[in-house]
Order: C-alpha cells, then structure tokens, then sequence
C-alpha cells in the first residue's frame, strides 16, 4: 500500500510501478505525468474531472514521473496486487 502525496508545483522523481493497483482519490488536483525520457504520456486536463472518493483500477506503468501542475496537493492510496 503506497500513500501518495504530492504538494502543488512538486515533482515526484522518475519511478516504476511494477505492478497492477486500486487507486483511492483522498484529494486531487491537475498533473502531468512524463515518461522517462520527458515526453508527456498523460494531462490531467485533458481528460476531465476527478473527484474526491474516485476509485481508479491502474495497469503497471514503466518508468514516469508525476508533476502536479494545480493549485491543490493530489493524495491518493494505492493499493498494488502483488505475485505471490
């Protein structure tokens, strides 16, 4: 279980996650997510509204990082299924 918290204007380094998850929305914001070699792969902006409470399935994703680019911190529980 992983709990995220990403304070506005903040960037979270270059990572993986290796394995598929159920993501929780605690409190959400705009992000834009850059795979490793800084190309963006995802905009929140571009994809509507998520709102506080929202449950998300999420495949693994290779390498990113994670820019929150709103005015609120973006927290969310995760909660990755791991192989035995």
């Amino acid at each position: 279980m992983l709990d995220a918290k990403i304070p506005p204007g903040h960037t979270v380094p270059l990572h993986t996650h290796c394995w598929p998850s159920t993501l929780y929305v605690l409190s959400w914001g705009d992000f834009v997510r850059r795979d490793g070699e800084g190309k963006i792969v995802a905009e929140s902006r571009a994809s509507g509204s998520v709102t506080q409470g929202s449950v998300f399935w999420l495949e693994a994703l290779p390498p990113h990082t994670l820019e929150n680019v709103g005015t609120t911190e973006i927290r969310a529980i995760s909660v990755e299924i791991k192989n035995s």
